[in-house]
């Protein structure tokens, strides 16, 4: 388990005048309010940014979030008479000097990564070669920011031996406050690029902001031919390991490089000695990272010989996680490289996100190198998926099966290894439900996933969920405050998937969706989304769906407004939101500036027809 801290201490580190009504354990900081994990035990930090976390405090209240960073200046709601507020000035750097703090209990080697590119490849590369000689501890994905920092520190625990963070910046400044919280003993540097050029006078103040990184590290380790000379005259005092293709006076001096049959062989020199390495990919980038890496294993004193078969092993690093459609109206989540509890709560996570079945389902092979014993291992496993609402569990492994009895779950399996799930699993009854496949490399659970993988074809759209995301809350950014949000996902958002954009629209809290007609929301409503729909083309013959599954019609007509307001006094029902449609010059349909005071009169007298 992450950092434990009482409330009374966390409110010491952060010199907050408190406002404590009851004890508290924290093991969870919480920024997002969609992403409870255990409410009891989390830390929610009220940040501003596009949206200001201090909205949502009514609503994780309700949610049992009890303990909140807030700004000094916040009106604390005296009716939240089991909360614990702590009041500081940013609540930004709250949330940073607490992870500061905490890193700062743990002595052993803490890997920093930084660069342009290649970031998230390298820190997931290491972790599988070192996973064989140390209980690692990683950022999960690619949480590098100002925010995503803290969280990965927070994860340091005494059971590990190893900690490997990324870092990521977009503005000057903010490296230095992602040094002072991360303080690492070792950096990587893996490339430089235009990428962020944006937020930078020029390219060398971007580049003097990155190496404030390594300011204070022992051992700086990059590949010279693709770093520039500037590092070396920044950072003269720091002990470096370097890597390079072009001059045998690094480190790692790689005189020979070979393609072959999807993988590049690369002979070397090290330490006067001869080295061999396959590394099974052919693409520059991958290589470039695969070279970081082997640097590394080697600049910490591995076995050379043992080095090279664990790099032939490496696994591709999907960038995101990737929903698929599947068989019998199943929709799948392929996350079957690697397993461990933090990757397993995001991914958790983003099934939640789907709402496009009823049911959740999860295949989960044993956790490795978790350092933690197997009995409260599962038992925090076990707590998770409760926790999430999953509908089916197939557990695979020796000590998950072991376990089995800590899982709460309405159905679930067992099995001793892949082999005995796959003779077992046609006899397991899968429609209509969303499926995550989890699991560590050696079960090979992409086996899963081809059995469930609908037939793919040659030519296919492939949409960007994150691009998705990262788009609307640009536009959310330039939105004055109070403007809300309609979203238009009519004609399955365009032939882009209803349900799985309505989805992630409703998970970042958009304000409306729009559909064209009663049956595309309808279907939304059975697919579990509860945002406001609008329906633009309502038809007199649906008004009863309308009504059943609280769909908004727009009206565009007298006739059409009459008969829907006929049909409500019908229903007996206290009020139902309508939205009406005005006539702005284009002549096809709505309401006419010169029918504005008999639309005003009909409205007057039907005080049952909500206008929204």
């Amino acid at each position: 388990m992450p950092g434990k801290y009482s409330i009374t201490q966390i409110s010491e580190i952060l010199g907050a005048k408190n406002n404590i009504r009851q004890e508290a354990l924290i093991e969870h900081l919480l920024i997002d309010s969609r992403k409870i994990s255990k409410a009891e035990t989390s830390l929610f930090f009220a940040l501003s940014g596009t949206r200001n976390g201090h909205d949502f405090i009514p609503e994780l209240y309700a949610a049992g979030v009890f303990n909140f960073v807030v700004r000094d200046d916040f009106q604390i709601p005296q009716e939240f008479v089991k909360a614990n507020f702590l009041p500081v000035k940013e609540v930004l750097s709250a949330l940073q000097k607490l992870a500061a703090y905490h890193r700062q209990q743990f002595d052993y080697e803490v890997i920093a990564i930084t660069g342009s590119n290649g970031k998230t490849v390298v820190k997931e590369w290491l972790y599988q070669l070192f996973s064989s000689d140390k209980n690692v501890v990683r950022s999960p994905k690619s949480y590098n920011s100002q925010t995503g920092v803290p969280l990965s520190l927070w994860q340091m625990d005494v059971q590990h031996d190893l900690a490997i963070i990324e870092a990521g910046i977009s503005l000057p400044g903010e490296m230095e406050k992602l040094q002072q919280m991360i303080k690492p003993t070792i950096g990587i540097f893996t490339h430089f690029a235009s990428a962020h050029d944006e937020g930078f006078a020029n390219r060398n103040e971007k580049l003097y902001e990155k190496l404030k990184l390594f300011k204070n590290v022992n051992l700086l380790i990059y590949n010279q031919d693709q770093a520039p000379q500037e590092i070396k005259n920044e950072l003269d005092d720091v002990k470096t390991f370097t890597i390079s293709k072009k001059t045998n006076r690094a480190d790692l001096y790689v005189f020979e490089e070979k393609i072959s049959a999807n993988k590049t062989i690369f002979e070397a020199v090290f330490k006067g000695e001869k080295l061999e390495c396959i590394i099974p990919f052919i693409d520059e980038a991958s290589v470039e990272n695969a070279l970081l890496c082997w640097g590394t294993l080697l600049a910490l004193d591995i076995n050379p010989e043992e080095i090279s078969p664990r790099i032939a092993q490496l696994n591709p690093v999907s960038m995101r996680l990737e929903l698929k459609n599947g068989i019998n109206n199943c929709s799948v989540i392929d996350d079957s490289y690697n397993s461990d509890i933090n990757s397993l709560e995001i991914a958790l996570n983003f099934l939640n996100l789907q709402k496009q079945h009823p049911k959740k389902t999860l295949f989960l092979s044993d956790i490795y190198q978790s350092g933690l014993k197997s009995e409260e291992l599962y038992r925090q496993v076990a707590e998770l998926i409760q926790q999430k609402n999953i509908d089916k569990l197939i557990g695979v492994g020796a000590e998950i099966s072991q376990n089995q009895n800590l899982f709460q779950v309405a159905e679930k399996h067992f099995f001793s290894d892949t082999q005995s799930l796959l003779l077992h699993l046609s006899s397991i009854h899968f429609r209509d439900e969303t499926i995550l496949i989890k699991g560590s490399r050696s079960f090979e659970f992409e086996k899963i996933s081809r059995i469930f993988a609908q037939k793919t074809h040659e030519t296919v759209l492939e949409i960007n969920l994150n691009a998705l995301q990262n788009n609307l809350n640009y536009y959310k950014s330039i939105l004055k405050p109070g403007v809300k949000l309609m979203a238009m996902v009519k004609a399955f958002s365009y032939g882009s998937g209803s349900f799985e954009i309505a989805g992630i629209l409703q998970f970042n809290k958009v304000d409306y969706l729009a559909v064209a007609y009663a049956d595309e929301g309808i279907s939304l409503r059975k697919a579990g989304i509860t945002l406001p729909i609008m329906v633009l083309n309502p038809e007199v013959t649906a008004f009863e769906e309308l009504f059943d599954y609280q769909l908004e019609p727009e009206i565009y007509s007298f006739n059409m407004l009459e008969k829907y307001a006929v049909f409500i006094n019908q229903k007996s029902a206290e009020y139902a939101p309508v939205h009406l449609k005005i006539d702005t010059g284009m002549h096809r349909l709505g309401f006419e500036f010169a029918e504005a005071e008999e639309l005003c009169l009909m409205l007057k007298n039907n005080p049952q027809l909500l206008v929204k």
